[in-house]
């Protein structure tokens, strides 16, 4: 028999036991009894135990039955068990106590044998925010053999040694296990331990036991919006089932209970048009969708919907709920076609003027502004054959400008009658039709204006010769004019561009003449084509004018005769095998046939150029100069006339002169260095004396170079006025005394002292003053220090300085009467006028004439004469 102890919190009263397995029995004491002998108990036998209460209660445990051997331990078989107190639970939350049931086993010959016991080892379940009180008791754990000796029991692993610690205890002694706080499933939703058996010397007695405790899921959390307000977009016109928009809500309890099933509803919808209930959203998903038709963004742009999250699979008397916030914008289709405001628009135009706006075209359009359903596109399906209009949408207010691309003529057309259609740049939607208001006439009426004389032909292309001589008349270069309804207008001819100032063109006509000969090889003329510009203007109002160019093509004739070319060259005096003579050729301002082949000739006079040189011809434009055999020059410049003459009809001669010189060459025939300065026409005795003039003057150069750095070593080694022993500049000097030593101050202070009596102070006679007075006079002029003086100058700047204080008149101490206030009457001081000179002979004072201007005064006095 077997135990399994029940307490439903309420007495256990008609509580009602039931076994899953029909060979186990539970009565209503909780006794379990096997029907029969057990024999068939070789192996562990698990079932479920319901207990019902009579309020439809209903509470389930498993039960696991084990036999065990009872031969060896004495123990009574009733304590061998393991028993457990819970509550009032769902059956999902019901702890599951495993229970040893203890039994006999038949051996091999046929009698029982004992089956050593093992330790109880239950499986836990745990309810989450448990309000206690703490410690709270879990299961009781002992081993078989704690009646023969002590035990000592321990449980590892994270939650009770391992962080978080000491979530669970156990007491060691009874092997009673407990959970210390409040376990949040979501924070850990499951603990793994192991229970351990040792003796008191800390032996094993039992394999530690794996114990899996589980925390049992409340309904402690709300279900979480990931974000406050959702944002959506239907399209208008969307039929009923049309998906919208997704909104998902997060549990953090156990989503495979009840405690975390999220089910979803709409609260409420803004505005309530057409209907209130235009969305539903599907309960498990989230999902929301259109249930009635009538979107119509230009009534309804944009809906606000509250959406309610409730967990306990929606139950809003059990479960928690949250509300996030959709916005639904319902998104613009092209079920509006644009509608233009009139069916006729007019507009002005004046001929001849291009880029220009003619007309405005007004469109409404019911669709979102700015966007492809709402951009107009005009189009002119009629009434402009050569394409003279287009129209151009305005991007702002979406207009229709009807714009003059190619300019109209009024003597051609008089007014336009065209007919303009209106689309959007994106197609109408499915269903819709365009409106006859898309379609409209724009009549366009065309202005007359003067319009200005055109020449038919420009530019104008003319043939004449060059050279046709002043007054000849060319051409008469007329212009029309287009306006032939309006009354006759006179043109008049000017001249705008001439060049060469060779063309006059005559006021009434148009006939071009002469007036200066028409050179084709003037710079003016490229390729042969010379270009006036001439102008025609009318009398209309306002007056217009037009221009016209003439070209006239010159045809050359034989007006230039050839000249020579190089016109300078260089020949070797004598004749050498490799370098015989000089190429030279003739150019010609002419075209063919009047340029080359040319002829060059020797001139017969004077007889000295056929003696001494010879021409032969090359090609038809080159021919080569060289002197005759055995002829031998002196090296200098000589200068040789040719007669050129071209292929013209009749040919045109020029006698021209190049420039040789003639010198002696190398073995390379080019000129040496001493020879060309002698075909310049020097001689041996020049060359020699150019040669000394340049050496005389290097040496002066030289000369003048020595001179200088002499002169600035002298200035820098000049002496100073005074010798380096006595120079004290660089000098420290100490003053380590105050006053004089004892032999000097035998002195009265008395002498120094106030007098008694300042009458003489106050009776001093005005204008005397105490100090100097200086001579007003003007003041000497000092030298002046140069910026960067030379250390050779500091003796010439002090004898200046010096010069110039001593003739200073203006320089302290001032030629004055000095007063002393204490001396004479009144004073403690003894009278000095008993002192005089103690020279009774004669003294020779002229030196003091040798003093300066400072001692002149003094010298006049003592220094001799009619007035000693």
């Amino acid at each position: 028999c077997q135990n399994v102890k029940f307490d439903d919190c309420m007495g256990n009263e008609a509580v009602v036991f039931q076994s899953t397995d029909p060979v186990f029995n539970v009565r209503t004491d909780g006794s379990i009894f096997a029907k029969g002998q057990g024999a068939g108990l070789d192996e562990t036998v698990q079932f479920k135990v319901t207990a019902r209460g009579p309020h439809t209660n209903v509470w389930e445990t498993v039960v696991q039955l084990t036999l065990i051997d009872l031969s060896s331990s004495g123990q009574n078989e009733n304590e061998v068990s393991y028993t457990q107190k819970y509550h009032k639970k769902d059956a999902s939350q019901a702890p599951t106590p495993v229970i040893t049931f203890p039994g006999s086993r038949v051996n091999s010959t046929g009698g029982l044998r004992r089956q050593k016991r093992d330790w109880v080892i239950p499986p836990i379940n745990v309810a989450e925010n448990s309000r206690g009180p703490f410690p709270q008791m879990l299961v009781s754990i002992r081993s078989d053999q704690d009646q023969d000796i002590s035990i000592r029991y321990s449980i590892t692993g994270v939650g009770a040694d391992q962080p978080p610690n000491e979530v669970f205890s156990i007491d060691p002694m009874l092997g009673k296990m407990f959970v210390t706080k409040p376990l949040d499933r979501e924070h850990r939703s499951s603990y793994h331990l192991r229970a351990h058996a040792v003796d008191m010397n800390g032996n094993q007695v039992e394999n530690p036991i794996d114990l899996y405790i589980f925390v049992i899921d409340m309904n402690d959390n709300r279900p979480e919006f990931k974000n406050q307000v959702y944002n959506g977009s239907v399209d208008e016109g969307s039929k009923p089932g049309t998906y919208v928009m997704h909104l998902s809500a997060f549990d953090a309890d156990d989503n495979t209970t009840a405690n975390g099933m999220v089910r979803y509803r709409i609260l409420s919808q803004t505005p309530h048009s057409p209907i209130p209930n235009m969305f539903t959203i599907n309960s498990e998903t989230g999902d929301i969708m259109t249930v009635a038709p009538g979107l119509d963004r230009e009534k309804v742009s944009q809906y606000t919907i509250i959406v309610q999250a409730t967990d306990m699979e929606g139950n809003l008397n059990f479960g928690l709920s949250n509300t996030a916030t959709a916005i639904i914008t319902v998104t613009d289709i092209n079920d509006n076609p644009p509608m233009l405001t009139s069916r006729t628009f007019s507009g002005e135009v004046p001929e001849n003027t291009v880029d220009v706006a003619v007309a405005n075209l007004t469109v409404i359009d019911a669709d979102q502004p700015h966007s492809p359903n709402w951009n107009a596109i005009y189009r002119i399906i009629s009434g402009d054959p050569t394409g003279h209009f287009t129209i151009r949408t305005d991007p702002v207010s979406n207009d229709g400008m009807v714009t003059v691309v190619k300019p109209v003529d009024f003597e051609m057309n008089r007014a336009f009658m065209l007919t303009v259609v209106v689309s959007n740049q994106a197609h109408l939607a499915s269903g819709i039709q365009s409106s006859l208001q898309s379609t409209a006439g724009v009549t366009i009426s065309v202005k007359d204006v003067n319009e200005p004389p055109y020449f038919p032909t420009n530019p104008k292309q003319i043939r004449f010769e060059e050279g046709v001589p002043t007054g000849t008349s060319l051409t008469t270069f007329s212009a029309s004019d287009p306006d032939r309804l309006q009354m006759q207008q006179i043109i008049r001819y000017s001249k705008l561009n001439d060049p060469a100032n060779w063309l006059s063109i005559n006021r009434t006509s148009g006939q071009i003449v002469t007036t200066g000969m028409l050179d084709r090889e003037s710079v003016y003329v490229k390729n042969n084509i010379y270009e006036a510009t001439f102008l025609a203007t009318d009398n209309g109002s306002p007056e217009a004018s037009g221009t016209g160019t003439l070209q006239i093509y010159l045809i050359d004739i034989n007006d230039n005769p050839p000249a020579l070319v190089p016109r300078e060259s260089q020949i070797c005096e004598r004749m050498n095998k490799n370098v015989n003579g000089v190429n030279i050729t003739a150019a010609d301002a002419d075209t063919d046939p009047n340029a080359g082949p040319f002829v060059f000739e020797l001139p017969n006079f004077p007889s000295s150029i056929r003696r001494n040189w010879t021409i032969a011809r090359i090609s038809g434009d080159y021919a080569r100069l060289a002197l005759r055999y055995q002829v031998y020059l002196e090296p200098g410049m000589y200068e040789v006339p040719i007669i050129v003459s071209d292929s013209g009809n009749p040919p045109l001669s020029n006698r021209s002169v190049i420039k040789v010189k003639v010198c002696p060459c190398d073995d390379n025939g080019d000129c040496t260095t001493l020879g060309a300065v002698a075909a310049a026409g020097l001689g041996t005795g020049a060359i020699i004396f150019i040669l000394i003039c340049i050496i005389i003057l290097l040496c002066m150069v030289l000369l003048f170079v020595v001179w200088i750095k002499r002169r600035e070593k002298e200035r820098q080694t000049k002496q100073l006025l005074i010798d380096p022993e006595d120079d004290v500049r660089d000098n420290i000097l100490k003053y380590d005394e105050e006053g004089g030593g004892e032999e000097d101050q035998d002195y009265d202070l008395s002498q120094l002292q106030q007098p008694d009596s300042l009458e003489h102070i106050i009776s001093k006679t005005p204008g005397v003053r105490r100090v100097d007075e200086r001579p007003i006079i003007p003041e000497s002029q000092y030298p002046i220090r140069p910026v960067v003086p030379h250390p050779g100058d500091i003796g010439d700047f002090i004898h200046e300085g010096l010069r110039a204080a001593d003739n200073d008149p203006t320089a302290p101490p001032y030629d004055s009467l000095l007063v002393f206030d204490y001396e004479g009457s009144g004073s403690t001081a003894g009278s000095v006028s008993s002192l005089n000179s103690s020279s009774t002979g004669d003294q020779d004072y002229d030196y003091l004439n040798d003093w300066g201007p400072r001692f002149k005064k003094l010298a006049d006095m003592y220094g001799g004469g009619d007035d000693d």
